[in-house]
């Protein structure tokens, strides 16, 4: 599983160059040259011929979670690990993991045909035809036996249901078929089941991932024809990690729900299919031609159906609970012991996963590499830091889920910073968070170089950028910004940011290599060598990058967060809800909403200005640091809400939350722009109250941090 991360048009926020980075923020400037010293030294530990031997190992052999195989790798970690002289240990949970033992598609009539359900190797590669690999299927939809008619529901979310509602075509007990693409694939199947489907086909059209975007596989980087993406359909917007144990840890002997009252498990039977497989079943649809914008890249006519074309489709699943194990190692810190930088990446794949997710898995591991090696030297962070291989994320963010339940009360103490990667490739870094790291996260960026460039790593994503806004016809930047986007869901943060309320980011690079082997028996060390990054040079890069943001976050004397841009994001977010509910006939009263924004801007102003001066001085008292501190923890917390979201209580957090209809997709203030999608006008003002005392609470800790500053 991926996050699609990007930059996105928020707030505003300058580059400078490497050579202009001479003071950082929340470090003293005494402390700025052996920070900068740590830095370089941690910088120059990554290399590319570690990634190729973790990559070899680890993707050399399916290791779905639950398997054998995916233990092994976790010993394999916590053994590197320990040999760099970390303190480590494997953290074992257990989840419900439906492993299929039945699957079948097929055309009834008018033509009979029987879907091959399989990806067949290919010479060239010589791990895609290893035993072992999990067949294809999608994770958590449910068993059953069903036999229908077919119609073509384009991308398979709420809008393509109004158009087949106009022309008179009644899903209720049909098979629909979906496409991948525009939504994340649990919605597809929900949303399906909504109006009343018995089951739920989604296959890859070469128009969004196959021959249309380039050559595949093995020529090409793209999908063949007989490629399959696996993966989950838990019905994540309302809760990730284990379906039977939302909000606990779920470990051996712990409280589990009986099945059946599992609310994330899909309600009908779902299977992926190739193009391969989804052209003779498409092909014989009748019923309405479909508007252009739903038409693949199938050399067919798209119709919607319904027809004579009834399909049978029949699944079951070994329902077990099986073992996660996560791997987390500890540096402890030497002045602040009890808060926590915390890194994450997860070792698990569908099949061999080199692309995703060992890419990032041996960029995170160099990074522990080089702060082992910094340890090795007699560095000692001022604060812990924890560096977390995760379990079971493909199937729904399980074994970082499981372990945030389980330790939530001491995350909630001492978290200060939950930092994420997962797949990397060739391209720009790209980074999405809380917006309270914004103006951290250029600081980092525009400390380090791009590869192969005289450029840093900020610049170049800035200019990639513009470049994408310009052939989309986007907006124009008067001046050279960096924004970073917001996060919704799909990798290992979202227990942090929406459950906890702790402060986050998810990194990696991209957008100079095109993929198509998501989630297949594809995704392989052949695939990756050759299609994207090879060289791991950009990998490098971003253990560079994280290694980097985790020293200067363990060793800042005052915690890098900053308000003025979260306060302009958020007010930007206002905006555009204001414009839809206008345009769709309703109005919000916002004006307690922009009174704590405007508010929070001035105690942001106020307290960037105080910040300077307190740093310029020879000093600071530690007792009035470790307090000032622990208000800017405080932060984002204030913006989580005990009883969560309308419909959906795990998701405390105001202001970010993937949409119930998105899935990956985020909804920024989701709870009051969901209410207006749905044009539910009490709620929404509802809504807007609660976020108007959020950032009441915001306010309150930003204010009390700026009193703590102007008394230095």
């Amino acid at each position: 599983m991926r996050s699609v991360v990007s930059l996105l048009v928020c707030a505003a926020l300058p580059f400078p160059s490497i050579a202009q980075t001479t003071a950082l923020r929340g470090f003293e400037p005494k402390d700025v040259p052996n920070e900068q010293k740590l830095e370089k030294e941690a910088q120059s530990v990554p290399d590319p011929a570690r990634f190729r031997e973790y990559m070899n190992f680890i993707a050399g052999e399916p290791h779905n979670a639950g398997s054998p195989r995916s233990k092994a790798v976790a010993e394999y970690i916590l053994g590197l690990f320990k040999q760099w002289g970390l303190d480590a240990q494997i953290e074992q949970f257990q989840a419900l993991m439906p492993y299929p033992t039945v699957r079948q598609v097929e055309v009834v009539s008018p033509e009979p045909f029987t879907a091959k359900l399989k990806e067949p190797p290919i010479a060239v590669d010589p791990t895609s035809g290893q035993p072992g690999q999990l067949p294809t299927y999608n994770a958590y939809a449910a068993s059953g036996d069903v036999t229908g008619d077919l119609v073509y529901v384009n991308f398979g979310v709420p809008e393509d249901y109004q158009w087949l509602t106009k022309q008179g075509i009644d899903i209720k007990g049909k098979i629909v078929m979906a496409r991948y693409g525009k939504s994340w694939r649990g919605i597809k199947a929900k949303v399906a089941a909504e109006h009343g489907a018995i089951g739920c086909l989604i296959y890859s059209d070469p128009h969004e991932d196959g021959y249309f975007e380039g050559d595949v596989y093995p020529k090409g980087p793209m999908r063949p024809s007989e490629g399959v993406q696996r993966g989950s359909v838990l019905d994540m917007p309302l809760y990730p990690g284990d379906p039977l144990s939302p909000g606990w840890a779920s470990e051996e002997g712990s409280r589990r729900l009986p099945i059946s009252e599992a609310k994330t498990i899909m309600k009908i039977p779902v299977l992926p299919l190739s193009y391969a497989d989804a052209q003779p079943l498409l092909s014989q649809l009748t019923g309405p031609l479909v508007p252009r914008d739903w038409r693949g890249n199938l050399p067919i006519t798209y119709h919607a159906g319904p027809g004579q074309t009834r399909v049978h489709m029949k699944t079951d699943y070994d329902w077990s609970s099986r073992p996660l194990y996560d791997v987390v190692a500890t540096i402890p810190g030497s002045v602040s012991p009890e808060e926590w930088i915390i890194a994450g990446n997860h070792h698990d794949a569908w099949v061999n996963g080199a692309d995703d997710p060992i890419s990032g898995a041996a960029a995170l591991l160099e990074t522990a590499r080089a702060l082992a090696s910094l340890q090795k030297q007699g560095w000692k962070p001022a604060r812990t830091i924890k560096i977390a291989l995760w379990d079971g994320e493909e199937f729904g963010l399980l074994g970082s889920t499981e372990w945030a339940e389980k330790h939530q009360q001491e995350l909630t103490q001492k978290a200060v910073a939950y930092l994420n990667s997962d797949s990397t490739a060739k391209g720009w870094l790209f980074v999405s968070g809380s917006h309270t790291l914004e103006q951290f996260v250029a600081d980092v960026a525009g400390s380090l170089q791009q590869p192969g460039t005289n450029s840093t790593l900020l610049a170049e994503s800035i200019t990639h950028r513009d470049r994408q806004n310009q052939e989309e016809a986007g907006p124009a930047h008067p001046q050279k910004m960096f924004t970073i986007g917001a996060l919704g869901a799909g990798s290992d943060y979202v227990a942090f940011l929406d459950y906890l309320g702790i402060a986050s980011m998810n990194s990696g690079f991209g957008g100079d290599a095109k993929s198509g082997i998501y989630h297949s028996i594809y995704d392989s060390i052949y695939w990756y060598t050759h299609f994207s990054d090879g060289t791991f040079a950009d990998g490098r890069a971003l253990s560079q990058f994280t290694a980097t943001t985790l020293l200067r976050l363990a060793d800042a004397s005052v915690l890098p967060f900053e308000f003025v841009h979260f306060a302009n994001t958020v007010t930007g977010y206002v905006d555009e809800i204001e414009k839809e509910a206008k345009k769709s006939g309703g109005s919000i009263d916002f004006s307690a909403v922009r009174r704590q924004l405007e508010e929070l801007k001035q105690s942001g102003e106020k307290y960037n200005a105080f910040l300077e001066t307190a740093m310029a001085k020879r000093s600071l008292d530690p007792a009035r640091v470790k307090d000032l501190n622990a208000d800017l923890i405080r932060t984002e917390r204030a913006l989580i809400r005990p009883e969560g979201l309308p419909n959906r209580e795990w998701y405390k957090h105001q202001i970010y939350a993937p949409g119930f209809y998105t899935g990956y997709g985020v909804k920024t203030l989701p709870g009051i722009r969901e209410a207006v999608d749905a044009k539910d006008w009490s709620l929404a003002q509802k809504e807007a109250g609660i976020v108007s005392e959020c950032l009441g609470q915001m306010n309150h800790t930003v204010g009390q941090a700026v009193t703590e500053l102007s008394t230095f």
